[in-house]
């Protein structure tokens, strides 16, 4: 499970590699469960057919989705990963899934605890190839009893029991997660991707296209 990354910060990098303009407010570089962040989804006006509209459009929303039913936004300390056995039927994430909610969460990488030496050692997760991560996720909205409209979003998590480099992380009782990292040609497909497709994309990472630190 992922409860630790680093966000994007370079502008350039929404624009070249996500094909979104960067969010009108900057979130947080240093990413934890409740914290806001950035993520992409489909531009809502994509299909217009203006050529000035980018496919896709960068918001910020808080870590750890709030279902559009909920107003607590404490949730997120929970909901902060939505594994992919359960993503269809559990109460926080299956709106979301059946509506087809995808989203990017841009990453340069993912902290998580190797514990193989008796004590979790914080190590951190980058593709080797230098280039930004594209997590898979979920997003939905919700309104607080004050009245504001608030993004959230979650990232979609797979076994990695025989995953190379992801099962070498948590405590060896406990099965093995891997977040599902997308290469830059699935972004389109996945964002666009109907509920019954939506499993064709979570599939695990090649552990050689990983660095670990």
């Amino acid at each position: 499970m992922c409860s630790h990354y680093q966000g994007l910060k370079r502008p350039e990098a929404y624009r070249e590699v996500f094909k979104a303009e960067p969010p009108a407010v900057e979130g947080k570089e240093d990413m934890w469960p409740c914290y806001k962040g950035s993520f992409i989804r489909r531009h809502p006006h994509a299909d217009v057919g203006d050529e000035a509209v980018p496919p896709h459009e960068a918001l910020i929303g808080q870590f750890g989705l709030v279902p559009h039913w909920a107003s607590d936004l404490k949730r997120g300390r929970n909901t902060y990963n939505a594994r992919s056995e359960t993503v269809a039927t559990k109460e926080s994430f299956r709106d979301a899934w059946r509506q087809a909610r995808h989203c990017i969460i841009p990453a340069v990488a993912i902290y998580e605890p190797d514990w193989r030496s008796g004590k979790p050692i914080p190590t951190r997760i980058s593709r080797a190839d230098g280039q930004p991560m594209g997590i898979a996720g979920l997003w939905d909205r919700c309104r607080t009893p004050q009245g504001e409209v608030v993004h959230s979003f979650a990232m979609l998590t797979i076994n990695a029991d025989r995953h190379e480099v992801m099962n070498l992380f948590h405590q060896s009782t406990r099965e093995k997660r891997m977040v599902v990292i997308l290469e830059p040609e699935q972004f389109g497909g996945w964002l666009q991707a109907p509920a019954n497709r939506s499993m064709d994309y979570l599939l695990p990472f090649p552990a050689e296209g990983l660095r670990v630190e």
